[in-house]
């Protein structure tokens, strides 16, 4: 299919439609920060990606359909400039855009993220002009172009693990007119060769903060980065470097979820019974329901990273009415099943899941449910640790 001769116009009446849009949520706040979006053409940056059927398939997955230009103009066009963050990768596979095909459940590996949060990740930061900015998972390159027309190219470092996601980017980027300096690299490590920045800032998840990018930070630059882990809770930290290798922030608010950087990823642990059989035949009653991490509530969502931090080699996963935890690193492995209206409790292992959970859980409780705002996050002498004035520390994984 040719392009409608119309696409940049049609193109510029949505997009200015999105500016409005977020400028009346205050997203837009920053003058320049608007003025970005206003230029940017996000569509150049989605020729394609997937969006949810309305309804799941036969084996109960969600379907994927892809959405392009050829396949279904105004939805593409409308979509791309819509406040919705657009997948573009499941399970790192690269999609043929030409001749794409619906996916069938699967893992998200790449995304377009939602315009209102990129603008939101780079004003966190304190991102301003003269800086020298390291994005951590270029993905389509979109939020890379907005930093580009607020700092200029020559301020801008981008690195993706993706050689073929990053080669996309660069493709649009260059297009586009922007010329930032981008390499195939893994976020762990950053990007010595442009070392030290101003801000770093990743679009990614760690299970805790990897010490290379405390090493190119200058003294007093700034992290944004959003924590994670194997029970997918998350937070999202702004950190200040100093320069004797520590650092030190608060925990920002809002329910924000971002993909793993795939080295962090959590591991396939097996089947769930296999796991369960294992554990003793009559438990205990819980003192804290599940439900308390696992509801859809932004207390639950602040909750469950705070449990993660306890087990940070937990997963969980539901069967049927069971609530399974397992932990591949200790073995350790716990179910919460519904008995007479309460939860009954079966652990196992050298680490009492649950039991470490429901510690956090009632401490929490007792200092009067503190906010994420609350919590500051302190990295020094190789140790992470989560700390609150009401609570015991909550170290992170050893990066």
């Amino acid at each position: 299919m040719t392009m409608p001769a119309n696409l940049e116009t049609d193109a510029a009446r949505l997009r200015e439609a999105m500016v409005t849009a977020l400028a009346s949520d205050g997203v837009l706040a920053d003058p320049g920060w608007r003025v970005a979006v206003e230029r940017v053409p996000r569509h150049r940056f989605v020729p394609g990606f997937y969006l949810p059927a309305d309804e799941r398939d036969g084996q109960g997955l969600t379907a994927w359909e892809p959405v392009t230009a050829e396949l279904a103009y105004g939805r593409w066009l409308a979509t791309a400039y819509s406040d919705t963050t657009l997948i573009t990768q499941f399970d790192s596979d690269e999609p043929d855009w030409k001749q794409p095909v619906v996916r069938h459940g699967g893992a998200p590996t790449s995304s377009s993220t939602l315009p209102s949060l990129v603008v939101r990740m780079w004003a966190d930061a304190d991102v301003r002009e003269g800086h020298t900015v390291l994005e951590i998972g270029t993905g389509t390159g979109y939020s890379t172009a907005l930093a580009c027309e607020r700092l200029g190219s020559t301020g801008v470092t981008s690195i993706e693990v993706d050689p073929h996601r990053l080669d996309q980017a660069a493709s649009t980027l260059y297009g586009c007119g922007y010329t930032p300096t981008l390499a195939v690299a893994d976020g762990l490590y950053g990007y010595w060769p442009e070392a030290k920045f101003d801000r770093i800032v990743a679009a990614c998840s760690f299970r805790a903060v990897p010490p290379a990018l405390l090493a190119q930070a200058r003294p007093g630059g700034k992290i944004l980065l959003p924590l994670s882990g194997w029970l997918y809770g998350y937070a999202r930290v702004l950190l200040t470097v100093n320069g004797d290798g520590t650092a030190e922030g608060r925990l920002l608010g809002s329910t924000v979820s971002f993909m793993s950087a795939r080295v962090h990823a959590a591991p396939a642990f097996g089947n769930p019974a296999h796991w369960a059989a294992g554990l003793p035949e009559t438990g205990r009653a819980a003192r804290h329901s599940p439900e308390r991490i696992t509801a859809g509530t932004e207390e639950a969502f602040h909750l469950r990273f705070l449990a993660q931090c306890a087990v940070p080699d937990a997963q969980m996963t539901t069967v049927g009415e069971v609530v399974h935890l397992v932990d591949v690193v200790t073995g350790s492995a716990a179910t919460l099943t519904p008995v007479d209206g309460r939860w009954e409790v079966r652990e196992g292992g050298p680490v009492p899941l649950w039991e470490r959970i429901e510690r956090v859980l009632s401490s929490y409780d007792e200092a009067g449910r503190p906010g994420p705002e609350t919590f500051t996050l302190q990295v020094h002498d190789g140790g992470q640790h989560l700390r609150h004035p009401q609570l015991p520390g909550l170290p992170l994984p050893k990066p």
